[in-house]
């Protein structure tokens, strides 16, 4: 099924309900109009970082159901799968087969050795504080072969992650072989997960690596777009970097706006964020919250680092349960530059700024994506954290579905949902159409958005003080919320 400009929901396969069964079930009874993709997060067999070490792209995780399953939810929703083009498990059989054959194995080349990326006597301590990491310790994991012997390979993220040397043509046989399976099983866009750290090359940072990060995206997009597939690179970093990729014509994700849009309710100021909406493409999805934490790094230079600081401290003040603790290495935090919390419990519970949030969202340039915690509006899961000891676990609270029937009678979820449905058949939200942002005073925004031909025109007049907000589409009041 074609992309199309409707809310894309994030989720697990395990969370709106155990298994995709049950998760098809909520989609077409309870979230009926107010979704039209869906993000499913790595489905597959995997040791460990909830999916993202992917052990068999072949199949389906058996606790969550099979490729069937998958293909019945593409049969009603546009559907957006996990690559992760960084990495593969160390417990796959291709990484299983190379410690036991070592050079012999066909896969010896898919893996990126130390031996074969530095030259001798390196790395020095200077090599490896030029990389960019977001760990504490330099990116390599030492393998012990059959035969006894040991080597060092490179392993960005955790543990269970090796990293994948894309440069080997047993590699790039394995990313074709993965992404056509994965479309023939109904993948509409495929999601390249840390895919700025996949090229590494000597005396640099080993960190979207240019020219030779366009060539792997130019190869992967010609894969992709031969079957009818779109790709969105996944990437947190300086602004920037991802209106690099969107001026090459490729999707991106808009993760300046979290923090943004934390600002502008705390502050009650919306000078940031109209600046930051009128610098928006459209070709964009817009998240305000993702199964990691809220990104700090990525409003860089739209937010001083005056307002920067003042936002994050704010978090903690504001924030429901929200303690500085949870995104620290106390609690496996990755990543440093994100803070794990809720984005209803980021804004302290409060329905209101919750709902002027996602109506912001929702009017941004872009294609909406909205976290199943956040469609429910999730607090802070203290009991899954502490059991745990995962920071972002405190935003992967798992629902069932007597508990899903409960949360959509609050009436901030039945709101967001009428919301969600009128962003979903509105002709005004137009890819194709335009946005204007007025700012009549200190703390208040407009924000109208046009089709392309003008002939509709969707208008939010908002309070970022009060978090009051109105909705009308062609002069007309849209209710229910």
């Amino acid at each position: 099924m074609p992309i199309q400009n409707k809310v894309m929901l994030i989720t697990y396969a395990d969370s709106l309900g155990k298994n995709l069964k049950e998760l098809q079930t909520v989609l077409a009874d309870d979230l009926k109009g107010a979704i039209g993709g869906v993000h499913l997060l790595p489905f597959f067999p995997s040791t460990g970082d909830r999916g993202f070490a992917p052990q068999d792209y072949r199949h389906v995780d058996s606790a969550f159901g099979d490729w069937e399953d998958i293909e019945a939810i593409g049969e009603n929703y546009y559907l957006m799968f996990d690559f992760m083009i960084n990495h593969l498990s160390r417990q796959s059989r291709e990484f299983i087969d190379f410690k036991e054959k070592k050079d012999a194995s066909e896969f010896a080349d898919l893996f990126l050795r130390n031996k074969n990326f530095w030259p001798e006597n390196r790395p020095t301590q200077a090599d490896i504080d030029l990389i960019y990491k977001r760990k504490d310790k330099a990116p390599f994991q030492e393998v012990i072969f059959a035969d006894g012997t040991h080597e060092l390979v490179w392993n960005t993220f955790g543990e269970e992650q090796i990293d994948l040397d894309v440069t080997q043509a047993v590699t790039r046989q394995f990313i074709k072989a993965t992404l056509t399976q994965l479309i023939d099983h109904g993948c509409d866009i495929v999601r390249l997960d840390a895919f700025a750290y996949a090229i590494k090359k000597l005396d640099t940072n080993d960190f979207f690596v240019e020219p030779e990060i366009w060539d792997l995206l130019n190869d992967i997009r010609e894969i992709t777009m031969a079957k009818g597939c779109e790709i969105l690179p996944e990437i947190h970093e300086h602004y920037s970097i991802q209106h690099k990729i969107a001026s090459h014509d490729f999707y991106i994700y808009d993760f300046t706006l979290p923090m943004v849009g934390l600002y502008t309710l705390y502050s009650g100021k919306t000078n940031q964020l109209a600046k930051w909406l009128k610098m928006s493409p459209m070709k964009q999805f817009t998240t305000l919250d993702t199964h990691d934490g809220i990104g700090v790094v990525d409003a860089a230079d739209i937010l001083t680092q005056a307002e920067t600081d003042y936002t994050s401290e704010e978090l903690y003040k504001v924030g429901a349960n929200v303690k500085k603790i949870f995104s620290s290495e106390a609690y496996n935090n990755l990543d440093i530059y994100q803070i794990n919390s809720t984005y209803y419990s980021a804004l302290g519970d409060n329905d209101a700024a919750y709902l002027l949030a996602r109506a912001i969202q929702v009017f941004a340039p872009g294609i909406p994506q909205v976290y199943y915690v956040g469609l429910l509006a999730g607090k802070n899961d203290l009991a899954l954290l502490e059991a745990s000891k995962e920071g972002r676990n405190i935003n992967r609270h798992y629902y069932d579905l007597p508990e899903i029937k409960t949360e959509l009678q609050r009436p901030v979820v039945q709101k967001l949902l009428t919301l969600l449905t009128f962003r979903n058949t509105a002709a005004a939200f137009d890819l194709e159409g335009s946005i204007e942002v007025d700012t009549p005073s200190e703390h208040e925004i407009i924000i109208r958005r046009f089709d392309a031909q003008k002939e509709n025109c969707a208008v939010l007049t908002a309070n970022a003080k009060t978090y009051a907000f109105e909705i009308k589409l062609n002069g007309e009041k849209i209710s229910g919320l």
